[in-house]
């Protein structure tokens, strides 16, 4: 049989001790339980925006149009377009004479009735011959990238020249008168060549046939007057004498290459009309003074003479200055045209 055994109060007290406490510890020092943070919010920075890529142009008025010409005093006007339009920009425009500066102007570029470019506008005076150089950029910032404009020229015409002078003014006439095809001298000198090309030109603009570069032959140059109007450009390399002028031309088609003063046949002798061919060329001197001729019809020719008027005087033959008279007939070949008209 089993035995039962009987345990008293205190050691079943004793008992039950030792497993609870293992199993319950007592606590210690309080650990607060651990907690997942929510971490601050950062600001990313927003870069700028890169600075914008745009074009300068410039653009010269009150020149004379296409002669790009004024009188020295004039004033012209320099225009400049932007694109695009950035608020607060700047351009400098500067004007040179060769390679020095004559002057330098900051302006503020101003938006056009879109908005989305901008332009500028100022004035410049110069009381100096010579050609003026116009250019203009905008210096990189923040907003818009460098810009250069294509530089844009103007010719400043002198008041006046004369034969005798020397200089700037000079070549500019030359220039000027060169560009139409009038024979001029020595660069820089008003000799006897540059006076007879102002004579020339003064015939074909319906001037007072003198020497003298006033002021309104450098005014109708400035203004692009002067060209030889071609009546027979089919005909290639020809002649051409306009009688009502007093001028010969040397022609290829339409292009004038070169123009001189003449005196045709007088009223008792007149010069014959119409289109003919050189068919006899005579170098150096006759009996008669004609100096290296081109015969075009009987005893019609283009010939050097010692005497050559403003007006009609000869006895029907064209008659060019002697200085001219060599390479006019150098020039002239057998069977070129010479149309001769009023």
């Amino acid at each position: 049989m089993r035995r039962l055994i009987a345990l008293s109060p205190a050691l079943l007290l004793l008992a039950g001790a030792g497993p609870a406490a293992a199993q319950d510890p007592a606590p210690t020092s309080a650990t607060p339980a651990p907690t997942t943070a929510t971490p601050a919010p950062t600001t990313v920075p927003v870069p700028a925006p890169a600075p914008a890529a745009g074009t300068l142009g410039l653009t010269l008025e009150r020149v004379n149009g296409k002669a790009a010409s004024v009188l020295a005093g004039d004033r012209i006007r320099v225009r400049g377009a932007v694109t695009p339009y950035v608020a607060g920009q700047k351009v400098v425009v500067r004007f040179y004479r060769g390679a020095k500066k004559l002057a330098s102007r900051q302006v503020t570029i101003k938006p056009t009735k879109s908005g989305t470019s901008g332009t500028f506008v100022l004035g410049y005076r110069t009381s100096s011959a010579g050609h003026v150089t116009v250019r203009a950029s905008h210096r990189a910032t923040a907003q818009l990238l460098t810009m250069v404009a294509k530089g844009q020229g103007v010719d400043v015409l002198p008041l006046r020249a004369r034969p005798g002078s020397k200089g700037l003014a000079v070549r500019v006439l030359q220039s000027k008168l060169k560009a139409f095809g009038y024979v001029i001298g020595q660069a820089g000198v008003y000799d006897g060549r540059t006076a007879r090309a102002v004579l020339a030109f003064r015939k074909v603009t319906g001037m007072a046939r003198t020497q003298d570069a006033t002021t309104d032959v450098f005014r109708k140059l400035a203004r692009g007057a002067g060209a030889f109007k071609v009546r027979f450009p089919r005909q290639g390399k020809h002649v051409e004498a306009d009688l009502s002028l007093q001028v010969l031309a040397l022609i290829r088609g339409s292009k004038v290459e070169r123009i001189y003063p003449i005196s045709s046949g007088k009223p008792s002798t007149p010069t014959i009309l119409g289109s003919y061919r050189v068919y006899s060329k005579t170098p150096g001197t006759n009996a008669k003074g004609m100096v290296y001729t081109s015969y075009f019809h009987g005893g019609y020719g283009i010939h050097g003479y010692a005497d050559v008027p403003t007006f009609a005087a000869s006895h029907g033959c064209l008659r060019t200055p002697v200085p001219d008279a060599i390479s006019i007939f150098r020039w002239i070949a057998y069977g070129d045209y010479v149309d001769v008209y009023r």
